[in-house]
This record gives structure tokens, sequence and C-alpha cells, in this order.
């Protein structure tokens, strides 16, 4: 069933207390709490480092089973290798984060190109050939020449998602390719308007049958957090206002 998945892009921050977190809230017990209030997060630090096999199991153990994560593919290989030659490192990544799929918790696999990558068609078509299609994807595409039906057209041939990334100075057109739908709210503040277009964007979306995951920008202000919050209980109400 179609439902919607609010979150931010990481939860370790203690600048968010009392706001979101309880004042007194020990830091090892924020993603516990995180998981009362929201339903998924975004893993960011995965560009940098592959996870350990120990803090994937903690945590599945610290969230309930209708939690979701989703996860940043490593730098290597969208930023160094640039899709190309990935046949050995995506399965090892991969296999990092199987835990999560395993526990019906992965929501998605995110891969942010470089913002200097330009659109390549044949590039794209061989990397999506790589990729398991038992992984749900989205790829953030940095530089508006992805913008083309060529490539949601082949983003379509293997059900990977397009994430519509929203920020000060471009948005992604809102395109439907996969079977679920993947924001990222990247502004630092949305005015009501704003936000009650989302929850529009987002109904027409479950009406037709796809799940969406949805994160606001992690700042050292829990904005993000109260608007995913606000989200949530926005489409979960009856008639949202």
């Amino acid at each position: 069933m179609a439902q919607l998945f609010a979150g931010t892009s990481g939860w370790a921050y203690p600048n968010w207390r009392p706001d979101f977190y309880p004042d007194k809230l020990a830091q090892k017990k924020f993603l516990s709490y995180y998981a009362t209030r929201l339903n998924t997060v975004e893993v960011n630090f995965t560009f940098r480092q592959l996870v350990k096999e120990t803090t994937v199991q903690n945590w599945i153990q610290e969230t309930p089973q209708h939690f979701r994560f989703s996860v940043k593919a490593h730098q290597v290989i969208t930023h160094i290798k640039r899709l190309k030659s990935t046949a050995d490192f995506v399965p090892r990544f991969l296999s990092t984060i199987e835990p999560l799929a395993a526990a019906g918790k992965l929501a998605a696999v995110l891969f942010q190109l470089p913002p200097n990558l330009k659109a390549d068609p044949g590039l794209l078509q061989d990397f999506l050939a790589t990729l398991p299609r038992s992984v749900p994807t989205a790829f953030e595409f940095r530089h508006e020449s992805w913008f083309s039906d060529s490539t949601w057209d082949l983003l379509r041939a293997s059900k990977a998602a397009v994430c519509v990334a929203e920020t000060e100075t471009r948005t992604t057109p809102d395109v439907a390719t996969a079977e679920f739908a993947y924001y990222r709210f990247r502004k630092p503040t949305y005015t009501a308007e704003e936000r009650r277009a989302m929850l529009e964007r987002i109904g027409q979306h479950i009406a037709a049958g796809r799940s969406v995951y949805a994160y606001f920008k992690h700042e050292d202000t829990p904005e993000g957090a109260l608007y995913a919050a606000e989200l949530l209980n926005r489409a979960q109400s009856p008639t949202p206002s």
C-alpha cells in the first residue's frame, strides 16, 4: 500500500534539542527517539565510508519495523569513478547495506551525481545494467543537461526513480519513473504555501499507488525535522489544512 515516508538527511544533531529532541535526551538515544516521530531517514555518511555491519544492526534494532533507511551511494561510485568501471565496488558497497534490505528497512539507494557530470545516456544505461533489479535506486542529477526524456526513459526501463532535488537555485523536474517517488527538499526554509504544495504533489503520487520518500535538509537547527513531522501529520489527517 502506497504511503508517505518523511524525514531528514541525518539525525545526530544535539542542537535539535529542545525543539525536536527532549532537552536531556542522550545522543545515543537520538535515533530511537527520532523513529517515534518520523518514519524514514537518509544516511549521508555512507558517501565517504563503508558502514560497519554492527552499525547497521544497531540501526535495525533501534527502529520499529515500519521504519525505512535510504542510503547515499559511496563517492567512489559517483564522484571518483563517475559511474565507470564500478563492477567491483558496487557489490562491495551494496553488501554493507544488505542487512537493511533483509530486514525490510531499505527504502532506496541514492546515487547523487557530481554537478560537473554532464548528460551521457550511454554511461547511464551501462551503469544501470550493473545494478541488481532487487535494489530500489534513485538518481539525483545536478547538471541540467540530464533533464530530458532520454534520461527519464532509461530510468523507467530500470524502474529507478528520479530524485527530485529542490534547492534555492534549481529544482529537478518532477517526473515519475519508478514505483516510488523520491524528494530532497534542500531549501533552508519553506513557507506555509510551499508546504501545502508539497502535500498536494505527494498526494498525487500516493493516489497513483507510489510510496513517497521525502527528506528535508539536515542542519544544526531543527526546522527540517519539524517540517517532516508536520508533513506526516498533515498527510495522516483526514482533513489536512
